[in-house]
């Protein structure tokens, strides 16, 4: 699988933007799609995950009520729509693709798309 991550950008606390991950080959729609955010000197943290038929989702305590995964397997792409944003959430967000939504750590993720900016302003 290899995959895209677009639709960052800069904006105003308070503001929403959607990020996108398009994948391509045939094992997306057999694959659990997570996101994950890493900011200037910290560690990648995760954000959400989505399991393969959309049946389970999984939220940081930081994200829950303001983020939502979604999926669309005809169309081998997976969403971030994230609404109030806050200047915290200024990372670099990345989609990740792997056997179980229920894992929350990178290292069990095979596959990352290359990560796209956020940046909100206060």
């Amino acid at each position: 699988v290899q995959l895209q991550a677009s639709g960052g950008g800069l904006v105003q606390a308070g503001g929403s933007l959607r990020l996108s991950c398009a994948a391509s080959g045939r094992t997306f729609s057999r694959s659990a799609m997570g996101w994950f955010r890493q900011a200037p000197g910290k560690e990648r943290e995760f954000v959400t995950s989505i399991s393969w038929n959309s049946g389970s989702t999984y939220y940081a305590d930081s994200v829950k009520g303001r983020f939502t995964i979604s999926r669309d397997n005809a169309k081998n792409t997976a969403y971030l729509q994230m609404n109030s944003l806050k200047p915290e959430d200024t990372a670099v967000y990345y989609c990740a693709a792997g056997p179980q939504a229920r894992n929350s750590l990178a290292s069990t993720y095979g596959y990352w798309g290359q990560g796209t900016q956020v940046t909100v302003s206060s």
